[in-house]
C-alpha cells in the first residue's frame, strides 16, 4: 500500500467545533442516573471491572458475535467483576463492500440475543452492564429515541431505562468509594459514514458530566477514586460550542484515568496518554503532544490535609473486539489504578493474572504518586498484591523482582504470594510481605516485577514483566508515528489550520508564478540548476496554459465558496443533505428543523484527501506537462537550428515527427518518455479521484453528474484537456 493509500487510512480514522445548536432532549431524558451499589465481601478497599470495546457485530461477521457469546459469558464467571463496561460500536453498521454505512436492526437484534446470553452464562446481575454508543452505532440515525435509534431499543441501557449522555455509578467498599462515570458524546444528528468520526460533547452534556464527577465531593468521610469511560479518544472529540472539551471537565476533576476504545489496534498497541494541567496557554499542547507523558515537574510537596490535588489523569484507550478480541481488567486498590489487557484470539484463558501493586511505572499517576512518596504517606506499600482469577484451583503463587542495573535482569527478590481468605470474597487477592524502601531508586524503570501462578493441573501462567519505581517516577514511553498520529494530535483543533493552509499554499502555487510573470523581466528556465528553479519553471509553464490555470483557480474557489455535493445521510435515505467544507447542512426532526454544520470536522476525512492527494497533485502534473513540451520544443529549434518563428504549426509538426523517426539516440527529450510518466501519473491522479467519487457515491447515494458535477468532473477534465493542448510542440 503507497504512502499516498496510507495517509488517506490515517485521515478516515482522524477526526472542530461541535454543531452551533445543541440537540435538545426533554427533561426525562436530559437527566442522568446515579446509582449507588454497595460491594459485599472481600477483599476490601479493592474492586475490579471489565471493558470490552468496538464488538462490531455484523451481518457479514458472524464469527464476532458467536467468538463474544462463547469467550465473554465465561471468562466473567470467572472474572467476577462488579461492573462490565461495553464502550462502544457495539454494531458495525456497513455494507459487505465497507462503503454503506447506516443501521441495520438484524445487527441489534443479534446484539440483544448475545448480551442476553452472555448475561446468563456469566451469572452476573443485568444491573452491572453498561453499553453506551459508538459512531457506529450512530451512522444514519437521524434522531435520538427515533425509528432508526436502535440503540434506545436493543442496547442493555436503553432496555433499563439509562437513556440519559451521563450515567454514574459508585461502588461502595467499607472503606472507600469508586465512582464510575459514562459519557455518550456521538453526535446528536447521527450522518452516515464516513462523516461521522467524532465525538461532539455539547455544552449541555459538558455541565451533566461536571454535575455527576463532582456528587461526592463535599461528603468526604471515604476517601474517593473516580473513573470515567467513553467511546471517543480525546484527540477525536471535539470541542463544544463555548470551547469547552472533555479534557477541561477530567482536569478539574483529577480523575484516575478516562478509558475509551475507537481506534482499535490497527495503529498500535501503545495507545496510552497522560494528561496534565499546564499553565502555559499558549502552547502548543493545544494541537500536539508529542509523547505518551506530559513533562512532570515535582516541587517541594505540600503534604498539608488541605493541599490540593494534582490535576492529571490518564487516558488509556484499549484494542477491539472486531479482530484482537481483546477485553481488559482494570482494579482500583486502596486508590491505586491499574489494568491488564488479554487477547482471546488463542482462545479462552485458563488463568489471569492482574498485579495491582507496585504499579506499573509506565501508566501510574505520577504527581500523585510521586506526592505519597514525599510525605511518607506510603501505608499501602508493605505488600506485593495481585489478584489471580482461574477456573482452577490455584497451588502457588510466586512473586519475583529483577534488577536491570547489571545490563541483564538478574532476580533480586523471590517470595511465594498468600491469599487472603474471606468466606465472602468476590475474588482471591494474593500478597507477599516486601521491603519496600530496599526498591527506592532514582532510575524509574531499573526495578521489574512479575508473578508467576500455576494451578493444580501443573499449568503455569506468568505475567509480563513490568517496570515499578517506589519513588513515584514516571518510565517514558515514545510512540511509534501512527500512534501519535492518532493519540497525540488534536485532529478537532488541527483541521482549519489544515485546510487553509492547504488552501491558501494552492492558491499561492497558482498566483505567485503569474505574477513573475506578469511583473518581472526574470523568467524562471529548466537551464537553470536547483529544485525551486525547476518547480518555478514547471508552475510558470501551467500559467501559459490559461484555460488550466484560470480552471484551478476557479475550482478552488468553488470549494470554498459552494457545496461539494448533495447526499442522502440518513438511514431511510429521503432527506439529503449538502456538505460544504465547513460540515453538513441537514434536516432533522427537532423543533428547529435545521442543524447547521453538522459533522465538523469529521468532513475531514473527505476535504483533506481531496486537497492533498488530488487537486495539488493535478496542479504539479497539468504543470509538468507544458514544461515538458515547452522543453521539447526548445530542444527542437536548437537542433534544427531554426527560430520559431521559421516555421508555421503544420511545418514544425511535420518536421518534428521526422525528427523523432529518424532520430537514433536515447535522448529523453526525443522520446518524449517524460511525458509518458506524466501521463501515467495522471490517471493514477484520476483513478484515485475516481475511487474517492465512488465512495461518496455508495456513502451518500449520489449520482456523480446531477448531485456533485463540479467535484467529481472537473479535476479530470482539466487533465484531459491539458494533455490534449501538450500533445505536440
Amino acid at each position: 500500500m503507497g504512502s499516498a493509500i496510507l495517509m488517506l487510512e490515517l485521515f478516515l480514522c482522524l477526526t472542530v467545533y461541535a454543531a452551533s445548536e445543541e440537540f435538545e432532549f426533554s427533561s426525562a431524558k436530559s437527566s442522568s442516573h446515579r446509582r449507588v451499589v454497595d460491594v459485599k465481601g472481600g477483599p476490601e478497599s479493592l474492586v475490579w471491572v471489565v471493558q470490552v470495546s468496538d464488538l462490531h457485530f455484523s451481518v457479514h461477521h458472524p464469527d464476532r458475535a458467536l467468538d463474544f457469546k462463547n469467550i465473554v459469558g465465561p471468562a466473567l464467571s470467572m472474572i467476577n467483576p462488579s461492573l462490565v463496561l461495553i464502550t462502544g460500536d457495539l454494531t458495525d453498521g456497513k455494507s459487505k463492500d465497507l462503503l454503506t454505512m447506516k443501521q441495520n436492526e438484524e445487527e441489534w437484534v443479534e446484539y440483544q440475543n448475545v448480551m442476553e446470553d452472555v448475561i446468563k452464562r456469566s451469572g452476573l446481575d443485568r444491573s452491572i452492564f453498561f453499553d453506551l454508543r459508538g459512531n457506529h452505532d450512530n451512522f444514519g440515525v437521524p434522531v435520538l429515541g427515533g425509528s432508526f435509534d436502535f440503540f434506545s431499543k436493543y442496547s442493555i441501557n436503553g432496555q433499563l431505562g439509562r437513556t440519559g449522555n451521563v450515567n454514574s455509578v459508585t461502588l461502595q467498599t467499607g472503606e472507600r468509594k469508586h465512582l464510575f462515570v459514562g459519557v455518550d458524546s456521538t453526535i446528536s444528528v447521527g450522518l452516515r459514514g464516513p462523516t461521522n468520526l467524532f465525538g461532539h460533547p455539547t455544552d449541555q452534556l459538558l455541565a451533566e458530566l461536571d454535575m455527576e464527577l463532582s456528587q461526592w465531593d463535599s461528603q468526604s468521610e471515604k476517601p474517593l477514586s473516580k473513573i470515567s469511560f467513553g467511546h471517543f479518544p480525546l484527540s477525536f472529540s471535539a470541542i463544544s460550542y463555548s470551547g469547552k472539551s472533555l479534557k477541561d471537565i477530567f482536569l478539574n476533576h483529577s480523575i484516575s484515568a478516562y478509558i475509551c476504545g475507537h481506534l482499535h489496534t490497527r495503529f498500535g498497541k501503545n495507545l496510552k496518554r497522560h494528561h496534565q494541567f499546564s499553565r502555559h496557554f499558549l502552547s502548543l499542547q493545544k494541537f500536539f503532544q508529542l509523547n505518551v507523558h506530559q513533562l512532570s515537574f515535582h516541587g517541594t510537596a505540600n503534604c498539608s490535609i488541605d493541599a490540593p490535588a494534582a490535576r492529571e489523569f490518564w487516558e488509556w484507550e484499549m484494542g477491539d473486539w472486531r479482530k484482537s478480541r481483546a477485553m481488559r481488567i482494570l482494579a482500583i486498590d486502596r486508590g491505586h489504578v491499574s489494568y491488564v489487557d488479554i487477547d482471546f484470539m488463542s482462545g479462552t484463558k485458563k488463568t489471569i493474572i492482574l498485579p495491582t501493586f507496585p504499579l506499573d511505572s509506565r501508566f501510574m499517576s505520577t504527581s500523585s504518586s510521586h506526592h505519597k512518596y514525599e510525605c511518607l504517606a506510603m501505608v499501602s506499600y508493605e505488600t506485593i498484591r495481585a489478584l489471580v482469577f482461574s477456573v482452577s484451583p490455584i497451588v502457588s503463587v510466586m512473586t519475583r523482582i529483577y534488577d536491570s542495573r547489571p545490563g541483564y535482569l538478574n532476580l533480586v527478590f523471590e517470595a511465594p504470594m498468600r491469599k487472603l481468605v474471606d468466606n465472602t470474597s468476590r475474588g482471591d487477592l494474593y500478597v507477599a510481605p516486601w521491603n519496600y524502601r530496599a526498591f527506592e531508586d532514582p532510575i524509574s524503570n531499573r526495578y521489574w516485577l512479575q508473578i508467576e501462578a500455576t494451578d493444580f493441573m501443573g499449568r503455569s501462567t506468568s505475567t509480563d514483566l513490568r517496570p515499578f519505581s517506589i519513588n513515584g517516577l514516571s518510565t517514558m514511553l515514545s510512540w511509534t508515528w501512527k500512534e501519535f498520529m492518532v493519540m497525540g494530535c488534536q485532529w478537532a483543533a488541527l483541521y482549519y489550520p489544515m485546510f487553509w493552509c492547504a488552501v491558501y499554499f494552492i492558491l499561492s502555487i497558482l498566483l505567485i508564478p503569474k505574477s513573475l510573470l506578469i511583473f518581472s523581466i526574470r523568467h524562471f528556465t529548466y537551464k537553470n540548476k536547483g529544485f525551486l528553479n525547476g518547480i518555478g519553471f514547471v508552475l510558470q509553464e501551467l500559467c501559459r496554459v490559461p484555460f488550466t490555470w484560470f480552471g484551478f483557480l476557479g475550482y478552488l474557489f468553488y470549494l470554498i465558496l459552494f457545496p461539494w455535493f448533495f447526499g442522502k445521510v440518513f438511514t431511510d435515505g429521503k432527506d439529503k443533505g449538502y456538505m460544504t467544507y465547513m460540515g453538513w447542512i441537514v434536516k432533522s426532526f427537532n423543533q428547529k428543523g435545521k442543524h447547521e454544520y453538522a459533522g465538523s470536522p469529521d468532513i475531514m476525512v473527505v476535504v483533506l484527501p481531496h486537497l492533498f492527494f488530488v487537486v495539488f497533485p493535478a496542479i504539479l502534473l497539468t504543470g509538468a506537462l507544458a514544461s515538458e513540451k515547452q522543453i521539447s520544443r526548445e530542444n527542437f529549434l536548437s537542433l534544427t537550428g531554426k527560430k520559431e518563428d521559421d516555421y508555421d504549426q503544420e511545418e514544425r509538426s511535420s518536421l518534428w515527427y521526422d525528427y523523432q523517426g529518424s532520430r537514433k539516440s536515447n535522448s529523453c527529450v526525443g522520446n518524449r518518455w517524460i511525458r509518458k510518466v506524466v501521463l501515467v501519473l495522471c490517471l493514477a491522479v484520476c483513478w484515485k479521484h475516481f475511487m474517492n467519487c465512488r465512495a461518496l457515491i455508495k456513502a451518500y447515494e449520489m449520482n456523480p453528474i446531477l448531485n456533485f458535477p463540479g467535484y467529481s468532473l472537473m479535476i479530470p477534465l482539466l487533465l484531459a484537456y491539458t494533455v490534449y493542448k501538450t500533445r505536440s510542440i
